[in-house]
């Protein structure tokens, strides 16, 4: 098999009892892509059938509507033709899976960075009216160190459809209490299978030690599970606390929203992960969101801003700008001040969320900085080269360029306020 629609077959990838998975090229756009073909004639039960092609059909009709840089993008579908297929984003990695065993197990902050980026996933979902409902490690597709992408939204409950779902559907030993008793289910529903999730990674075993699936459904809902530092003994308390609460039995104790369950993971990397030079992303994504210059980007075009900048630290009184040199970067203060200087005199001190540099950018390639810039204090420096920023997402150029007409707004604002002073205070002396 050469062609499967529009799409060039390159090679299989994997398969499984109902479906095989290829690497294909899609001929329009130069891009690779993972086409899932699928065989439901395997399925001798024809409610089995039935059931298994309804969750094709949901996963289907989520085609171009998440949109999510730690999301599996879904191209496209065909459910109708005598081949069925999905086309989606191919990503290269394995599942979390294997990091689930105890022989590993990846580090705690490591850990607490992913599954930071799982919630702003399914936070996201969340406001697309969606919830995946079978959140596992084998789900969630690991790239590098820890960018994750949360893949297989077949089971999911999607709001706008008014469709009566599949019941049934997930992992027992991920299954909330609410999910098992088959009761409407909401994004809390997702914030306790990801906590059972973390336990697995931090544990290497899950929460309740079953030998089958009536055993396991029993404790889940009847036994509390032991702390994860029962058998991980450097958990400190902070972490055993955030599983526990992701856990909960009773909703009203569980985390109430996926903004609460992130911040707390942030604290734990904050307060109890060790310092290193590189910034985690978790530290960069919560930086971004709090600053200024990014009030108006969406968290999706904030995921972006990360992925094409660079994070420095700059001690106190050291050079970061020279008159005259050439360069386009710009930059944006994420902490610390710095002292914008003209021919040895102060012009300004810029602050954390103020930008400088982007008149270079704003001028061309040809042009060169007009100024000295010195760090007052130790600073953290977000730095941005034009040319990576001209590759982004145009909703993401947009929101730059709006951030630098307000910031261009503003200091004309504060220059003209000067200039009337300084007339004023001319007229005064005649």
């Amino acid at each position: 098999m050469d062609k499967i629609g529009k799409y060039e077959i390159v090679r299989q990838l994997g398969h499984g009892a109902t479906s095989t998975v290829y690497l294909a090229l899609d001929p329009f756009n130069q891009q690779q892509v993972a086409l899932k073909v699928f065989d439901l004639s395997v399925l001798h039960d024809n409610t089995r059938a039935k059931a298994y092609r309804k969750l094709l059909l949901t996963e289907a009709s989520l085609a171009g509507k998440l949109s999510h840089p730690h999301i599996v993008k879904i191209f496209d579908a065909d459910m109708d033709g005598e081949v069925n297929y999905m086309v989606m984003e191919y990503v290269e990695g394995d599942t979390l899976e294997k990091f689930g065993e105890v022989d590993h197990l990846m580090p705690l902050g490591r850990i607490a960075e992913v599954i930071y980026k799982c919630c702003k996933a399914l936070e996201y979902a969340q406001f697309q009216g969606v919830t995946h409902r079978d959140i596992k490690p084998a789900n969630i597709l690991l790239q590098g160190d820890s960018d994750i992408k949360i893949s297989d939204f077949g089971s999911a409950v999607i709001e706008s459809q008014q469709t009566t779902q599949v019941t049934g559907v997930g992992s027992p030993a991920y299954m909330s209490p609410e999910q098992i008793r088959e009761q409407p289910l909401t994004h809390q529903t997702d914030i306790y299978s990801l906590g059972v999730t973390m336990y697995r990674l931090l544990t290497g075993k899950l929460p309740f030690d079953a030998a089958n699936s009536y055993s396991m459904i029993y404790q889940i809902m009847n036994i509390d599970p032991q702390p994860p530092s029962t058998f991980r003994p450097e958990i400190p308390p902070a972490l055993d606390a955030i599983v526990l609460r992701a856990m909960c039995k009773n909703t009203e104790h569980r985390y109430q929203t996926w903004d609460e369950f992130a911040r707390d993971l942030v604290a734990f990397i904050s307060h109890d992960v060790p310092q290193q030079d590189e910034f985690f992303d978790t530290e960069k994504f919560d930086t971004l969101r709090a600053l200024e210059f990014f009030k108006n980007f969406s968290d999706v075009e904030l995921w972006e801003v990360l992925r094409i900048s660079d994070w420095h630290k700059v001690p106190k009184d050291e050079s970061i700008l020279q008159e005259g040199e050439e360069g386009q970067n710009f930059f944006v203060l994420a902490s610390g001040s710095v002292r914008v200087v003209k021919q040895g005199r102060l012009l300004s001190l810029l602050h954390k969320g103020d930008c400088f540099g982007e008149m270079a950018h704003l001028a061309g390639k040809s042009a060169t900085r007009s100024t000295d810039v010195f760090s007052k204090t130790e600073v953290t420096l977000i730095e941005i080269d034009p040319d990576v920023l001209a590759r982004a997402t145009a909703n993401c150029r947009y929101q730059f360029s709006q951030a630098f007409l307000g910031v261009l707004v503003r200091r004309l604002a504060v220059s003209n306020t000067r200039i009337s002073r300084l007339l004023s205070d001319h007229g005064d002396e005649q």
